[in-house]
């Protein structure tokens, strides 16, 4: 049998190679294999430009069909959770924008608008913000306060063992200060800024119950009364246990607070006790976990303990700051600034005109301190609850953590108060929302933190496409990575 290869030119076959010829099966079959080898040399470039070409054609088909890539995350998970909360009951769906953005993109109301166009393809313009901002104020601000309040509520289990307050600052760039942006004690170094006091109140574990802004003069001291009296006017709130550092702690307070029928445990200032507390206080024996009472004279309750990493914190601190008195000193660096009694200056003694030296008996009488804290109360709980009450103060720290640096509450663009107010309450519902993230990770046991989830969150896309036999369009989630698609499933989303 002779094997060839022909090619056919209009109706003749013109003979191209002459491969060979065999009687045996196998050889006529590698004969034929040798002609296929052949074809493939003389036309192979020719076959695989068509195949490339059909690709590509299938590859810009492809693409043509996608219609839109839209940012879906935020809405299939944070969205929901919004809706859950209640918060779908304010009537304005620029609420839900805003709120969200806050989780995801917090920034000025003008950034906001470019983030919502460019990823949400939601159209707006800032005066439309701007206008919705006093809207809100006026009109939703209670509605929106109520909605929190109740899912806060239904957390905690529908009861209040203790309240939690306390108040920070919220400073202003590149603004004049008025009636109530003044210049004061900031939190955040900005003493020069004009700024606000926020003060807030939660329950348990940090879920938010009532908040209140203040004169940026006002003493911190005088914030918790209103913010405690209008939350228990606007909910009905009965006695309460209120918990609070010692930076509010004030006979006014305490005053109040037990004319109002409420108990309170407040952070103590030892060293700020009368000189008999004080020697009570020192004469007590200490050890880990073995808290000491004193009643004083007012009949208020002192609890007292001790720890020992409290105490390794104080002494480490205290060797640090003498051994940069005692460069000073020995470097004769000292000036009239030192010449106080505050933090540790206290340890210097001043002789004569000139000489300056550490005085060693100031430093045995502070160490006596270390690792001692004192709470202070009008309760009855037992030392060790007490104590296990005023530790959960930790959540309110988190919360200011999370609004200064997840939400970004500061600092603020507004000048107008009713828009200063809409901020704060933006703020404050999206604290909410990032909260139930967080119980709802931890319920569900995901493994991911909130912060995490947010930024997978971020990453989570819809592609539109569109069929163009049917004229249909469909939109798949693209969720590609495992905690995109662990965060997804937990909240039970489908994502193909």
């Amino acid at each position: 049998m002779s094997v060839q290869v022909l090619e056919k030119r209009g109706r003749k076959n013109i003979l191209v190679c002459s491969i060979g010829s065999a009687k045996e099966q196998a050889d006529i079959h590698d004969l034929k294999e040798r002609a296929s080898r052949f074809i493939a040399q003389r036309t192979g470039q020719q076959g695989l430009d068509l195949h490339l070409q059909d690709e590509q054609d299938r590859f810009d088909a492809t693409f043509k069909s996608i219609g839109d890539v839209i940012l879906l995350g935020p809405e299939l998970v944070l969205g929901r959770l919004f809706e859950q909360i209640g918060f779908g009951a304010v009537p304005d769906e620029m609420f839900r924008h805003l709120v969200l953005s806050r989780i995801m993109h917090p920034c000025s109301k003008l950034k906001t608008v470019r983030y919502l166009q460019e990823q949400r393809r939601t159209q707006m313009h800032v005066q439309e913000i701007y206008r919705y901002m006093d809207e809100l104020s006026s009109t939703h601000k209670q509605q929106v306060e109520q909605i929190s309040h109740a899912h806060s509520m239904r957390v905690l289990g529908g009861t209040l063992s203790a309240v939690f307050y306390d108040v920070t600052t919220l400073y202003f760039e590149a603004e004049q200060p008025d009636d109530l942006r003044i210049p004061g004690y900031s939190k955040d170094g900005k003493h020069n800024d004009p700024q606000v006091l926020l003060g807030l109140l939660v329950g348990a574990g940090g879920y938010p119950l009532a908040y209140d802004i203040f004169k940026g003069n006002t003493f911190e001291g005088h914030t918790m009364i209103p913010v405690i009296e209008r939350f228990k006017q606007r909910f009905g709130a009965g006695s309460l246990v209120v918990v609070a550092d010692a930076g509010l702690l004030s006979r006014a307070n305490m005053d109040a607070l037990h004319r109002a029928g409420h108990q309170f445990i407040l952070g103590a200032r030892l060293r700020g006790e009368k000189d008999a507390t004080k020697q009570a206080i020192l004469n007590n024996r200490y050890i880990q976990d073995a808290p000491q009472e004193i009643l004083r004279e007012d009949g208020l309750r002192l609890v007292v303990s001790y720890s020992q990493g409290r105490a390794a914190k104080d002494k480490h601190n205290r060797e640090r700051a003498l051994a940069r008195l005692q460069r000073a000193v020995q470097g004769g660096k000292l000036t009239k600034a030192n010449i106080n009694n505050r933090g540790y200056n206290k340890f210097l003694r001043m002789q004569g005109l000139l000489e300056v030296s550490i005085d060693n008996e100031k430093l045995k009488e502070d160490a006596r301190w270390d690792g001692l804290k004192g709470y202070l109360t009008n309760t009855t709980i037992p030392a060790q609850e007490l104590i296990d009450n005023y530790k959960h103060l930790w959540a309110i720290e988190q919360a200011f953590r999370i609004s200064k640096t997840d939400l970004r509450v500061r600092p603020v663009y507004h000048r107008l108060q009713r828009r200063i107010e809409a901020h704060i309450c933006i703020c404050f519902s999206a604290y909410q929302v990032y909260k139930e993230l967080q119980r709802q990770l931890f319920q569900n046991q995901c493994g991911l933190s909130a912060e995490r989830a947010i930024e997978c969150l971020a990453t989570v896309y819809g592609i539109t496409i569109h069929d163009q036999t049917s004229g249909r369009s469909q939109t798949r989630i693209l969720a590609k990575t495992q905690d995109q698609q662990l965060l997804l499933r937990t909240f039970g989303i489908d994502f193909g």
